[in-house]
This record gives structure tokens, C-alpha cells and sequence, in this order.
């Protein structure tokens, strides 16, 4: 399944799960698996978010520029993660949090605020604290640093159908996988891999 197919997947996501108008499909940067994330985010479909983590990295205002001038001309979503300022100073749609690090409230300077989430705890979080929707996971196995268990797709997708927001799956999800999410309360898809 190519990057569009797989765009086309989330999106029918999306519309199953009845979401509000928020991107259905999510790629998030890593330095070390993407380290040149522009490359990448020049190959999105329209309509795709863009979350730059950038952990602190001395060139992030260099490549929060440049994300920022391939997401207008390609009508992607930035979103930066844990670094309010620099998406103000960047003119990124939103901001997304990890889950350790959601504010007590949603910063209304911003149009769409997601957060990370990785039980059902912190999806009740998320929604509490205005989050607009939550990336949730790791659904299936991953490489991911974090070294979480995956939670597996029917626990998975009981929280998904019960939220009050829309849950985007993330972990492991590849091409190959990614239909499996289909009719199980998921508004769309994040990964890093699948578009590698």
C-alpha cells in the first residue's frame, strides 16, 4: 500500500468514526528514523499533519521554517510538538503534547492541539485538558524508542469507541496493517515508518 492509499485508508477512518474536521492521517518525525523530515513531508497528500518533534535540536528553527513554507504550499498540517513558541514563531497550525507533558488546559492560541496517550486514563486526560484529538497507542508492535507494549488492537479500539474525541492509532502501524483498524472506532493513522 503506497503513502496515498494509505492516506485514503485514514480518511475513510475518519469519516467511519464521524470526526470533526481534523487531519486523519499524522506523520511524525524522529530524528534518528527521519532525519530529514522536509524530504518526506514534499511527498505528503494534502490534508496529512505534519508533528515535528524536534527534542531540542539546535537546527529546529531551521527546519520548523522549512516544514512550516512545504506544509502551506502543500496544504499539510504542522504541528509542533512540546514547543508552544516555536510553532507561534513558525505559524504552525497547532501543537502536540506527549502525554506526560499536556498542559492543564488548552492553549487557545493554536487551532488544533493534539496529545499523546497511552491508556485509557490518559485519553480521559486528554479530553478533559481540550485536546481536539488523541494519538493513541502503541496499537501494534513498534520500534519505537519508548519501549511501550503494544496494546493491542481490540483493547485498542474499545477506548477509541468509547472517547469523546477523536483517537488516531499510532505504533507500529504499517501499510500492511493499517485496514485492520478499519471499523474499530479509530478517527485516522500516525506513524513514522510508513512513509519511509
Amino acid at each position: 500500500m503506497s503513502v496515498q492509499a494509505l492516506a485514503a485508508l485514514a480518511r475513510r477512518l475518519n469519516r467511519e468514526a464521524g470526526a470533526p474536521p481534523i487531519p486523519a492521517l499524522y506523520f511524525f518525525t524522529d530524528p534518528e528514523r527521519t532525519p530529514d523530515p522536509v524530504a518526506i513531508a514534499r511527498t505528503l497528500p494534502s490534508d496529512t499533519a505534519v508533528v515535528y518533534r524536534h527534542f531540542g535540536a539546535p537546527e529546529r528553527v531551521r527546519i520548523a521554517r522549512q516544514l512550516a513554507a512545504v506544509c502551506q504550499a502543500r496544504r499539510l498540517v504542522l504541528l509542533i510538538a512540546t514547543d508552544p513558541e516555536l510553532a507561534l514563531r513558525v505559524s504552525a497550525a497547532g501543537v502536540h503534547w506527549p502525554e506526560l507533558a499536556l498542559p492543564p488546559q488548552r492553549d487557545t492560541r493554536f487551532h488544533i492541539v493534539t496529545a499523546s496517550a497511552h491508556s485509557r486514563a490518559a485519553v480521559v486526560r486528554a479530553e478533559n485538558r481540550g485536546a481536539d484529538a488523541c494519538v493513541f497507542g502503541p496499537v501494534f508492535e513498534t520500534r519505537s524508542a519508548s519501549g511501550n507494549a503494544p496494546i493491542g488492537i481490540a483493547q485498542a479500539s474499545q477506548i477509541a469507541r468509547t472517547a469523546t474525541i477523536p483517537v488516531i492509532a499510532l505504533g507500529g502501524v504499517t501499510a500492511a496493517n493499517a485496514r485492520r483498524l478499519s471499523g474499530r472506532g479509530f478517527a485516522g493513522v500516525a506513524a513514522i515508518d510508513a512513509f519511509l
